[in-house]
């Protein structure tokens, strides 16, 4: 086991100050919305600091970039690690870029030292990990594991009504192999916490064993348009105060299951969106999370018999669609162990966690063993321009992803050689 390979801390802070300028905010976050002209050049930047370290970097058709360094066994899949350059509209400087820099530190941290894996390594930039534009989100390594069928995921539309087929072509990263049509012996996943705990605790390094489930629900609530003025309040079919009572509901729904569960309704569009006209449609988004099954069951029956409810006073109509079920995740043993080990002999803090946010690693453990570690972030804020995770943590955090890597690739390399 290789232990005296250490990653430049000052590098890896450089590069997320550096890379944080496409689409930094003037309150210090990062707008850099997927298959935008922005995601385009932070994609360029990594295939150029990929290609730097003499890495073949390949993309699918859903626009994951696959950059990869060759093993001594390259008949053998690589070991993924990697998480996502997209942000939220308001989003910081770590989530899921930490995830993508740090493996490419671990990745440079390799090639300078001249340190030949077994199998061969790579670092992978998801598509549209955050769902902010094309809902719903993790939609490439959705696709990759074979939760969402590919012409479904390429006709999700923006806001604007654009496609994500068509946004992807417009900044060039459509790439020719077919996704999900690529293979891994593994895969690894920093990220921030998103929570408060690792710092409440005083933890250096989460061990992710696990994600709670996830299902996302598009509804519509449909009314009639009419002026403000003549229309008598017992006459109106009001979509907005429909939506209102249902929203409240999402609010109890989760209050009902706590305090595991949480319930939110984050997106909303109202139309036709005018002071003097009563709203005749509304479109909103309903994310329900837990880490059990049949409590998101409950949930979900819970708010289907709500919504007929709530629009019956005013004779509304009501349409309900469940755009994303991501179950609860389990991740692989043998990387947890890979991550806890990594963490021990690195010498940091830990505690074994679930995660409650949904991420990357959740859908590609469908198709290959799979992990998380996570870093520390102040307060447990994420999705937030005061985002933070101090440059101690960011290392701490590619320290470890990078030894849990190598001691996964010396696994690999152990049980191949016990077949021969």
């Amino acid at each position: 086991m290789k232990q005296n390979l250490q990653i430049n801390p000052e590098r890896l802070w450089d590069e997320i100050m550096e890379t944080a300028t496409i689409g930094g905010t003037p309150k210090g976050g990062i707008n850099r919305l997927t298959l935008t002209d922005l995601d385009r050049q932070v994609r360029d930047w990594f295939k150029a600091k990929a290609e730097s370290l003499s890495c073949t970097v390949t993309v699918d058709d859903m626009g994951a970039m696959f950059a990869r360094r060759p093993g001594q066994r390259n008949d053998i899949p690589p070991i993924g690690m990697g998480s996502h350059l997209d942000t939220q509209p308001t989003g910081g400087k770590f989530d899921g870029i930490l995830g993508v820099l740090g493996a490419l530190e671990a990745l440079r941290t390799l090639h300078e030292a001249g340190y030949e894996t077994f199998a061969p390594i790579e670092v992978i930039n998801w598509t549209n990990e955050e769902g902010a534009r094309f809902a719903p989100a993790m939609v490439s390594s959705g696709v990759f594991a074979g939760a969402f069928g590919h012409d479904w995921a390429s006709s999700r539309k923006d806001p604007d009504g654009i496609t994500f087929a068509e946004a992807l072509e417009k900044i060039g990263y459509r790439g020719g192999e077919k996704c999900g049509e690529h293979p891994l012996s593994g895969f690894f996943e920093l990220h921030i916490e998103q929570g408060p705990l690792l710092e409440a605790e005083n933890k250096q390094i989460g061990v992710v064993t696990g994600i709670q489930g996830i299902r996302w629900f598009e509804v519509t609530i449909t009314g009639r348009d009419s002026h403000t003025g003549t229309t008598p309040m017992p006459r109106r079919r009001n979509a907005l105060l429909g939506a209102a009572r249902i929203i409240e509901t999402v609010n109890e729904i989760a209050l009902a299951h706590a305090p595991l569960a949480v319930g939110t309704v984050g997106f909303m569009q109202v139309r036709p969106n005018s002071p003097n006209v009563i709203p005749g449609e509304v479109f909103f988004t309903v994310d329900f999370r837990h880490p059990e099954t049949q409590t998101l069951e409950k949930m979900e029956a819970a708010l289907r018999a709500a919504i007929p409810e709530a629009c019956k006073p005013q004779k509304l109509e009501a349409a309900i669609t469940k755009i994303l079920d991501q179950p609860p995740v389990h991740f692989d043993a043998g990387c947890i162990e890979c991550v806890r080990e990594a963490a021990k002999n690195s010498g940091y803090s830990m505690r074994e966690m679930v995660s409650g946010a949904g991420h990357d690693a959740g859908y590609v453990s469908r198709v290959a063993p799979a992990s998380m570690i996570f870093a520390p972030c102040k307060d447990g804020v994420s999705h937030n321009e005061a985002e933070y995770s101090s440059k101690e943590q960011c290392s701490a955090g590619a320290q470890v992803l990078l030894q849990a890597v190598l001691n996964y690739d010396r696994k690999l390399a152990e049980r191949h050689s016990s077949k021969t």
